[in-house]
């Protein structure tokens, strides 16, 4: 019993110890920023420092991010779609049902949304398609299967309602309006 107690002893010193130091440390750095200009100001140069990496990782996640998109678009295209539509409506369901699956988890954004845009490939009227993912598909995912149909030019979402022969996806490329469109 001795032991134990002896152990309990000195956990509860080593913590009281721990504690005092962490408060000391404290109090001298809060010391130290009220009193000295030249710690404030090496404590801003590390907050924008820090601040500018974060921003470079973004910016080079983000054209990571990018650069993979476009080369799944790429081996989608060069992989091909089916053709007969009883391929077409198997293809889809695949296509649709993989990226459900895929979208539950959301580090796996980029192979859901290529999913979504495969089945969207072979649809006969893409543009509805688009407005069902966007009532049943998360936003991060619609957010990279938007970059995908503004890198696929060949993809023909809807035609205007005044005139058919204008495609609004089209128009939309050509506006700068399309989330992700600098792409190069």
């Amino acid at each position: 019993m001795s032991s134990t107690n002896q152990t309990a002893i000195v956990a509860t010193a080593t913590a009281a110890v721990l504690a005092t130091g962490v408060l000391a440390y404290a109090v001298w750095f809060d010391y130290r920023r009220r009193t000295q200009p030249e710690f404030r100001r090496q404590l801003r140069r590390n907050e924008r420092r820090q601040a500018r990496v974060q921003k470079v990782e973004a910016q080079h996640s983000q054209q990571a991010q990018r650069q993979a998109i476009k080369r799944a678009v790429d081996d989608a295209k060069e992989e091909g779609f089916p053709t007969s539509s009883e391929e077409k409506e198997q293809y889809f369901l695949e296509q649709v049902q993989n990226g459900e699956i895929l979208g539950a988890d959301p580090a796996n954004a980029i192979d859901a949304a290529l999913a979504f845009y495969k089945a969207l490939k072979v649809y006969p009227t893409p543009g509805d398609l688009i407005s069902i993912y966007d009532n049943t598909v998360a936003k991060p995912i619609l957010d990279v299967l938007a970059e995908m149909i503004a890198y696929d030019g060949t993809l023909k979402i809807g035609a205007s309602y005044t005139n058919p022969s204008i495609d609004v996806a089209e128009m939309m490329r050509e506006l700068g309006g399309v989330p992700g469109v600098g792409l190069d």
